[in-house]
């Protein structure tokens, strides 16, 4: 397997990420990206010059999984947005490749922090059906996975939940916000 960028002409590879996309999201979140139009729409739009949109292929020239970011805060701070992988290669490392090589290339372009948000749509956590503006601080850390929410793969990755955004997608529907820096601080060793 190899990570690359994605590039306008790679029309093979644009219609494989978009398809990613519907399938990968389809179970959780099916309003994100419910048919074909919509995350080609998305791809088209992840592959602008002020972004990052990278691939990793297999040996058979298949895309396994993708992922984007968006620039923000002058490029000091960059989105996540999205991160994909085949629901038939999933845990097995190809996600967290795709986080390190963002990572670097993030580095690369002057970065310092990675930001990522991540809905609660279906109570998959015990962050939501509740009301957060009750004791937000206590519950963000007592946070209770109860279904496979990806919050988990990010703290794995040496993320940290940095606040919830209340009923972003209704009421007791939050978002998760996650980030992690990725230049060291100064006098420490590597967040990486």
């Amino acid at each position: 397997m190899k990570i690359k960028t994605l590039q306008k002409e790679d029309d093979k590879y644009i219609q494989q990420a978009a398809q990613l996309l519907v399938e990968g999201f389809k179970e959780n979140w099916p309003n994100a990206w419910p048919d074909l139009g919509a995350a080609l729409e998305e791809v088209n739009e992840c592959l602008s010059e002020d972004r990052i949109c990278r691939i990793a292929v297999d040996e058979n020239d298949n895309v396994l999984g993708w992922i984007g970011a968006i620039s923000q805060y002058d490029g000091n701070v960059w989105e996540l947005h999205p991160i994909v992988v085949d629901i038939n290669h999933r845990r097995k490392g190809i996600g967290r490749l795709l986080v390190k090589d963002l990572e670097e290339q993030v580095r690369q372009r002057g970065g310092i922090t990675i930001q990522a948000g991540s809905d609660d749509e279906n109570n998959m956590t015990s962050l939501s059906n509740v009301d957060l503006y009750d004791n937000l601080l206590d519950r963000i850390r007592d946070i209770k996975n109860f279904k496979g929410h990806p919050y988990e793969f990010y703290l794995k990755l040496g993320f940290k939940i940095i606040g919830v955004m209340p009923d972003a997608n209704g009421l007791g529907k939050p978002d998760i916000y996650l980030g992690k820096r990725v230049i060291d601080w100064p006098n420490q060793t590597s967040n990486s």
